[in-house]
């Protein structure tokens, strides 16, 4: 199996910012959610991270006892000249242009098809082999990551065009869970939240 976990609450998200590529710290209650979600887990064999700071701090919170592995295809999406932006204060031309374009990036980003092509190439390696990666019997992978590639994922499991990511919503340190059957990515649960999680 594989789980895709959203980094804990940063301050950008509770500013209500793009944070993309850009660093922000987790807040304490991102701090607490990480450590909450842990209980999602079964046996975790192998961990992955963004590179960016909120995703290296979840994956050390939520799997102490491994060291995560940097795996920037999992990285946030580059959001250009808009990253930092708040949200509420971008025109909406804007968002009109990523929901109409896969093809669109704001000057200095990307598309969101570019994420999408770099998520789908760590998905494949990570399903690739029978009895590696994902596909290990002995335990699970876990790959902490961010919004944008994590609804790239859930396409990709569901066969679906990237298109679909504008109709999902992704919680901060919410666990979406991929296995396999035949040939096949299954999609097992999306955006589960441990119970009693703080938010």
């Amino acid at each position: 199996m594989l789980h895709l976990v959203r980094h804990g609450q940063s301050t950008a998200n509770s500013e209500g910012r793009l944070a993309g590529q850009l660093e922000f710290p987790l807040t304490d209650l991102g701090r607490a959610q990480a450590r909450a979600a842990a209980a999602l887990l079964g046996p975790v064999v192998e961990v992955r991270s963004s590179s960016l700071s909120r995703a290296r701090e979840t994956a050390a919170l939520l799997v102490p006892e491994i060291e995560a592995t940097m795996d920037d295809r999992f990285i946030e999406l580059d959001y250009g000249e808009a990253d930092g932006a708040i949200n509420a204060e971008l025109p909406a031309s804007f968002w009109a242009a990523w929901v109409s374009d896969l093809d669109f990036a704001p000057p200095g980003g990307e598309s969101l098809r570019s994420c999408s092509t770099r998520v789908r190439a760590g998905l494949e390696e990570l399903f690739g082999t029978p009895g590696e990666g994902a596909r290990r019997r002995d335990g699970d992978v876990v790959v902490v990551s961010h919004v944008s590639p994590i609804k790239a994922a859930v396409a990709w499991a569901l066969g679906t065009d990237d298109a679909v990511v504008w109709r999902m919503h992704l919680s901060n340190a919410s666990v979406t869970t991929i296995g396999w059957r035949g040939a096949t990515p299954v999609l097992h649960r999306y955006n589960h939240i441990a119970e009693g999680a703080p938010s």
